[in-house]
């Protein structure tokens, strides 16, 4: 089986580096919020440091911001060496652009004002601004004070603000968690264009799957203060390193089997393994990996219950002759009723990880 964690650190030309850090560890009294964190951030990247709540992914932003000081470990950016072994470089000198999750935007300064903010002394400044603002599509709207913005124009003022001075890398912590649902999407993909016509390499913290998968062109996992895995979004979701990596990355039925090299004998039937494993092991399969039929064609089953959510219908079935409950996507008109036979398949191939201790 050969499930392993990909290399975290890619062999990359410093000056094709925005953003190397490498061993870096973090401590607040006894709990160790980053542990051995190593990666290094291409330049014109959007990188997502993904995972739950207080597994050190803020943490790495600030240590890379300079707003915390770390242990250990080196911080190199744009191949200048900022953190290490007698060197400290403070904020203000590391040419970081910060967007914060409350956006931290100046209530008594306009817009215009709160954009110049990093601009001081600067002859461009008066251009600059309105560069900002047509970047960010908020021309006209210089005048303003945040409180007279919604949510979205603020969070995009924030944005402004931090490329107004040029900086070599922007950093955004959980930009998007202030907004409501229907305006979360269409923001991130305002400010997806707005990093990349900038040119500007951006590291995004968040503990929102779809978010990191949908801006990031590439996503650290992390848990325990450490980087678990670091690949595409595909990647990390087709190809988790780990039991754990794949069900942080999305909804999965871990079916338990027996493998015999590229088969696992399931309750399901026989599936085909994307990796070839031996012994107990447990498929990972997604939702939209199973297909329900109205009964013969896969094990036996029936529908417990279900949610409708427009673009598509999600079903949970329990299989007749096993204690196992399976959670299926279908499209959105499939007509699945609670209490109905049903039977269920897998559909294509899968990873395995050997069985948990619990699962046997």
């Amino acid at each position: 089986m050969t499930n392993s964690v990909p290399d975290l650190l890619p062999d990359l030309a410093p000056d094709s580096e925005a953003v190397a850090c490498r061993d870096l560890r973090k401590s607040f009294g006894s709990v160790r919020a980053v542990e051995s964190l190593s990666f290094a951030l291409r330049r014109g990247e959007l990188l997502a440091l993904l995972g739950p709540s207080g597994c050190g992914k803020t943490t790495a932003l600030r240590l890379i911001a300079g707003l915390e000081r770390p242990d250990g470990g080196t911080i190199h950016l744009g191949g200048r060496l900022v953190s290490g072994p007698g060197v400290f470089v403070p904020p203000n000198r590391r040419r970081v652009g910060l967007v914060f999750q409350d956006y931290a935007l100046f209530p008594h300064m306009t817009v215009e004002r709160n954009i110049a903010y990093g601009l001081a002394g600067r002859d461009d400044r008066r251009q600059r601004v309105a560069e900002m603002l047509a970047l960010v599509g908020l021309d006209g709207l210089g005048g303003r004070y945040p409180h007279a913005l919604s949510g979205g124009q603020q969070q995009r003022v924030a944005l402004a603000r931090a490329l107004a001075p040029q900086p070599d890398i922007v950093l955004l912590d959980e930009p998007f968690s202030n907004l409501d649902v229907a305006l979360r999407r269409q923001v991130r993909e305002e400010v997806q264009r707005i990093l990349y016509e900038a040119g500007v390499s951006a590291i995004l913290v968040t503990h929102d799957q779809e978010e990191a998968m949908s801006l990031a062109d590439r996503i650290g996992l992390m848990f325990d203060g450490a980087l678990h895995q670091l690949g595409t979004p595909r990647n990390l979701y087709e190809r988790p390193a780990s039991r754990r990596a794949a069900l942080f990355m999305g909804a999965a039925n871990l079916v338990p089997g027996h493998a015999h090299g590229a088969v696992a004998r399931t309750a399901l039937g026989e599936v085909r393994l994307i990796e070839p494993c031996q012994g107990a092991v447990e498929v990972v399969l997604r939702p939209e990996n199973l297909v329900l039929n109205g009964a013969g064609d896969g094990a036996a089953a029936v529908v417990a219950r279900q949610t409708y959510t427009g673009a598509r219908q999600d079903v949970w079935v329990a299989l007749r002759d096993v204690p196992l409950s399976l959670h299926v996507t279908c499209r959105a008109g499939a007509p699945w009723g609670v209490g109905q036979p049903v039977s269920v398949r897998a559909d294509g191939s899968a990873l395995a990880f050997p069985a948990s201790p619990d699962s046997t």
